[in-house]
């Protein structure tokens, strides 16, 4: 007899949506975990009264899966302005979407970024992403996200000065590499979703998603050493099973099964600053529209969020794309010149690197969904196996639960 009928292997978002799907099927399950705490990628940290996530991460309330795993407003969201500040020479231009600040679109179309048949097309493209069914825009040819721009008629300056640094901070690629299609499901969730930050960091999303699980079903510090058909090994021993949920980061995953196809990782760093004085009044991400190329994007993350900070302080959370991390007191030079204001008194309170921040996603990704069930009892999950993002990484856990149901009742 097995110990039980599924063994998912990871705690992140993927493996707990796996979890819930199994849970309330009724059918029996056990979760292992490596780490000492639930949320793989996604983690809060408390540093001298500040939360710091692991990387700065947002959760967009248009993710289709999130809402069906739990209530938003149980994390008690702080919003962020929906658009971004652009800082070209002496000047910051504001653009948000007019869908969701319409008092903000007269000085949209006047922003000096790119020209208005530029903002005028964008508009249109994310206009069409918002209303057009997934399906047809997971049916249309299927390109990089930079040719995907430049074939929506965008110029040059636009590209260069507001979405490659919006975009590559996003998608944790500076190159617009990024298959077409992730391009056209962002554009569609930015469009049709608000940002925002749970009062008590992004680890309140895994535990949300893990707060109906029995807690006796889940076993942390319990590193996997080998998957095969029909059992799990840890270190504490064996678990015989129906069946494998491999819900680990691609790494991880290929290591454990290798018939899998590697999948090369993107990198970013985020450095985070406490100030008594915040240089934004608002809540919006500023980036870099003088083309240097070093900055993705800034945000006072504590003006979304105030409890970010302790009281009277403010964070400023500042991400890099790319491996190689540039020395802290460069990145403060950088910020004085994109907020235009001095920022030599500002605490410095960590740099975080996330070098397993999103599996690459290249073209061809198709509609988004590669395999989960590898045969013999065998499936994988992830955000490696649907688009790269919080909403992948749910869907493809849930997706995953789905097909081992079909193989269990198949006998």
């Amino acid at each position: 007899m097995p110990d039980t009928d599924v063994v998912i292997v990871g705690g992140g978002l993927a493996g707990l949506a796996a979890a819930r799907r199994l849970h309330r099927a009724g059918v029996p399950w056990r979760l292992v975990e490596a780490a000492d705490r639930l949320g793989g990628r996604v983690a809060t940290d408390a540093v001298d009264g500040y939360l710091l996530d692991r990387g700065f991460q947002v959760l967009n309330t248009a993710y289709p899966r999130l809402g069906r795993l739990l209530d938003p407003a149980a994390l008690d969201l702080g919003w962020f302005t929906p658009g971004v500040l652009v800082r070209r020479g002496d000047r910051l231009h504001r653009l948000v979407n007019p869908l969701r600040e319409p008092a903000g679109a007269p000085r949209t179309a006047l922003a000096g970024v790119g020209s208005l048949r530029d903002r005028l097309r964008l508009a249109g493209l994310a206009t069409g992403c918002a209303t057009l069914p997934p399906g047809r825009l997971l049916a249309a040819p299927e390109t990089t996200t930079e040719a995907a721009l430049r074939r929506a008629g965008l110029s040059d300056a636009i590209i260069e000065e507001l979405l490659r640094p919006f975009l590559s901070g996003v998608l944790v690629d500076r190159e617009l590499a990024t298959s077409s299609h992730v391009l056209a499901m962002i554009l569609r969730s930015f469009a049709r979703g608000r940002i925002g930050l749970p009062a008590h960091g992004m680890a309140a999303l895994p535990r949300a998603v893990a707060d109906p699980l029995p807690a006796d079903l889940i076993e942390l510090d319990t590193p996997v050493t080998e998957v095969a058909p029909g059992r799990v090994r840890t270190r504490s021993g064996e678990i015989g099973c129906r069946a494998v949920v491999v819900a680990v980061d691609p790494p991880a995953a290929a290591a454990l099964l290798p018939a899998l196809s590697r999948v090369r990782m993107q990198s970013y760093t985020t450095y985070y600053h406490g100030t008594d004085d915040a240089p934004l009044d608002e809540p919006i991400l500023l980036v870099d529209g003088d083309r240097r190329e070093l900055v993705a994007n800034t945000a006072v993350v504590s003006r979304a969020a105030p409890t970010y900070a302790p009281a009277g302080r403010h964070l400023v959370a500042t991400s890099v794309v790319g491996p190689a991390a540039p020395p802290e007191p460069v990145i403060r030079a950088e910020l004085a010149r994109l907020y235009g204001r001095a920022t030599a008194d500002w605490a410095h309170l960590a740099t975080v690197s996330v070098p397993a921040a999103l599996p690459a996603a290249p073209p061809p990704q198709g509609r988004l969904r590669k395999p989960v069930d590898l045969g013999a009892g065998l499936f994988v999950a992830g955000d490696h196996r649907d688009s790269p993002s919080i909403q992948g990484a749910l869907a493809s856990g849930w997706r995953a639960a789905g097909a081992v149901l079909a193989r269990l009742r198949a006998g």
